[in-house]
């Protein structure tokens, strides 16, 4: 069986296979595509082995990354929590990983990960081609607003919303400049918090052009002055909550929970029937607690990576502490300046 490579920014079958497909999701549409090759420099490319001219029923998109700080790689996809192959049955899954194998070997890549949303790709792999673990929360949307405010967890989740509600808490919501810089001033102070520099606010600029409507920012505030900010994305029926940042001074007005509360209620009255929550370290357990507390289902994200060489988290993980403490101390402008130089480096 051959695997033909297309370009999903010029075919426009993929596209179509992505709207069409019940895998499909926000990160395969190629508004994400070329955001990421706009801010980056990364170039897409699919796999499938439909023919040239023929309906496209299958495919794995990747972006390639060129790195000489990183490494040459291929992942599906950057930024992406999950990408799931969009495939059917298992016809041609074993032709597909062994071009994917002989491609690494032969271009020289240093791995090729894929981050499936599901894990029915985990057959086709050995053990040792498992690469990352997360743990990933969705929230079903389809229950009626007051089941779903009766599923959040009372003593925290139920009480700040109500909380902000008292105080007067306002949402606004949309994508023009004035926001987004109100949103990423919001999102500096969450990254230093975190001791990690912010991703560029040019990626930020590049989805809502790219993206369009798909896409919302939402920021909280009081009294003219941002508390928190969250931006969305949707795709069909699913919202996906993307990025979340917020001023730590405002936390106990609940700000962060009314912007994802105010989301639902919106989501609700569009019909959409999934909240996608995103992903979580494993090891980060305050984050997963509070995706916990909102009543959605939590399962395992495991991605698969294709690697000529051993594993290295045990180095990878002494990097970053070591990078966090340099961090934990540049200026605003100097760490914004490190974003911009080392994402298109992590891919």
């Amino acid at each position: 069986m051959t695997v033909y490579a297309i370009n999903p920014l010029e075919d426009s079958r993929w596209a179509d296979l992505v709207e069409k497909h019940a895998s499909g999701s926000i990160f395969h549409t190629p508004g994400w595509l070329r955001a990421l090759r706009l801010t980056y420099g990364y170039e897409p490319v699919v796999f499938t082995t439909s023919p040239p001219q023929a309906r496209l029923t299958n495919g794995i998109v990747f972006c390639q990354i060129s790195s000489w700080l990183t490494g040459r790689r291929m992942v599906s996809l950057p930024f992406a929590d999950h990408c799931e192959p969009l495939w059917d049955g298992r016809e041609g899954r074993e032709e597909m990983f062994s071009f994917l194998r002989q491609t690494m070997k032969t271009q020289s890549w240093k791995y090729i990960e894929i981050r499936p949303r599901t894990s029915g790709f985990l057959s086709d792999i050995s053990t040792e081609e498992r690469g990352s673990s997360f743990c990933f929360h969705a929230l079903d949307l389809r229950p009626s607003l007051d089941a779903l405010f009766a599923g959040l967890q009372k003593s925290s989740i139920q009480r700040m919303i109500r909380r902000a509600e008292r105080e007067g808490l306002s949402c606004e919501k949309g994508r023009c400049e004035v926001l987004l810089e109100k949103f990423y001033r919001l999102m500096l102070k969450t990254r230093r918090r975190h001791k990690l520099p912010p991703q560029p606010i040019s990626w930020f600029r590049n989805l809502i052009n790219c993206l369009g409507e798909r896409l919302s920012i939402r920021v909280a505030s009081k009294n003219g002055e941002a508390m928190a900010g969250i931006l969305t994305l949707s795709h069909r029926r699913t919202l996906v909550y993307k990025y979340g940042c917020s001023d730590e001074r405002f936390h106990h007005w609940g700000s962060v929970p009314f912007l994802l509360w105010n989301a639902i209620q919106e989501a609700k009255e569009t019909d959409f029937q999934e909240f996608d929550l995103g992903r979580s370290d494993i090891g980060n357990s305050g984050l997963i607690r509070f995706k916990d507390r909102w009543g959605g289902k939590a399962a395992l994200l495991q991605y698969v990576k294709l690697s000529n060489q051993p594993p290295e988290h045990t180095g990878e993980d002494r990097r970053m502490r070591v990078a966090k403490r340099f961090f934990a101390y540049m200026p605003d402008g100097l760490l914004t300046a490190a974003g911009k130089l080392l994402y298109r480096h992590i891919g």
